[in-house]
């Protein structure tokens, strides 16, 4: 077994412990801005970490109604420039708290003025010691170079984050997201043989909107990393003006497919890809995936968690990432690769 599927299996656990025992950073933030929210949020991130903000730029916009901006690290590294206003919250996330890039801008920002919050799996890290304040997502060292418990424990830190803000997401709904995470590993054993079925692969898109628009890039960075596929994340919207001209019979795709508003967007995209003969993987709920026309399907099991003032797909990234990940790491193992290990990659990139 590779430690990539033994930290795949992890997530639940600690998932469940992030919601029980909230680190006490989350509430001091919710002292000091429940009088006056920020007015402006900007995530600064690479790799893993960028898809995390890219979902929680959705959290946050949706939730708060708070514009949230993704940081472009290199204006302040590579430019000299100081894009951020003084009355800005900015976040930095990195799993090792060591990226150099993202710690220049994190100095930065702070230099101006700003309330800075570092997301991190290493309380005693770089990025720790220049943030007002931490909040460690406390994973547990991951071995694997493959990042994917500490994805879902941004994105985990991110829900409580939005809720110390001022986002009305329970308890009680966070708690459910861990029970649909550990509800997908009961899959394992037909996610292996499927990605064994798929052991060809080569090239690869992978559309998701919306909530799930950060899976989409965070998925084909797995299958980049751990099988050295050629696969491109993308909007299922703006896959529609361009790159779906590439698609032909027997091209491989994956699609996020949560309910929700954008349910009926996606499935009509699906459909045109079944149409042209593609070859496509629809990762959803059985409701959500049965009648729509395409050649596999990864169930997503167990009943979603939902948030009753919120779109019914908010809190679905973290169960739909985890069949990815595994399909990922299995796909990996029937090409006779090291997902562990994957060539040209560390645990931490330091780029300015």
């Amino acid at each position: 077994m590779s430690l990539m599927i033994d930290e795949i299996r992890q997530q639940p656990a600690i998932l469940e412990r992030m919601v029980d025992k909230p680190v006490p950073a989350l509430a001091r933030l919710r002292s000091r801005f429940e009088s006056r929210p920020p007015p402006l949020v900007v995530i600064a991130a690479r790799g893993t970490s960028d898809h995390a903000a890219l979902l929680g730029r959705y959290l946050l916009e949706v939730t708060l109604g708070i514009p949230t901006s993704l940081a472009a690290p290199s204006v302040v590294t590579v430019y000299g420039k100081r894009p951020m206003p003084p009355e800005a919250l900015v976040i930095g996330i990195s799993q090792s708290g060591e990226s150099t890039d993202i710690n220049s801008y994190m100095d930065c920002a702070k230099s101006s003025g700003c309330i800075t919050v570092g997301i991190t799996n290493e309380p005693d890290s770089t990025l720790a010691g220049l943030a007002d304040e931490v909040l460690p997502t406390q994973a547990g060292k991951e071995a694997s170079v493959a990042a994917t418990k500490t994805y879902t424990a941004q994105i985990m830190m991110i829900c409580l984050l939005a809720r110390s803000l001022g986002a009305r997401l329970c308890r009680s709904d966070l708690q459910r997201v861990s029970e649909c995470a550990a509800a997908q590993l009961a899959a394992e054993e037909s996610i292996a043989a499927l990605a064994e079925e798929c052991r060809g692969l080569s090239t690869a898109t992978v559309v998701g909107r919306g909530f799930n628009y950060a899976n989409a890039f965070e998925f084909s960075l797995k299958l980049m990393e751990t099988s050295y596929v050629v696969a491109t994340g993308y909007s299922a919207a703006d896959f529609e003006h361009g790159p779906i001209a590439m698609i032909e019979e027997g091209f491989s795709s994956f699609a996020f497919v949560p309910p929700g508003p954008t349910a009926v967007g996606t499935a009509a995209l699906v459909e045109r890809l079944a149409a042209s003969k593609a070859d496509v993987t629809c990762i959803g709920a059985d409701k959500d995936v049965r009648q729509v026309p395409h050649t596999r399907r990864i169930t997503i099991r167990g009943p979603l968690p939902v948030a009753d003032d919120y779109p019914e797909d908010i809190l679905t990234p973290i169960p739909f990432i985890v069949p990815a990940q595994l399909f990922a790491a299995y796909l990996a193992a029937s090409k006779g690769f090291n997902p562990d290990q994957p060539r040209m990659l560390s645990k931490v990139t330091r780029t300015m």
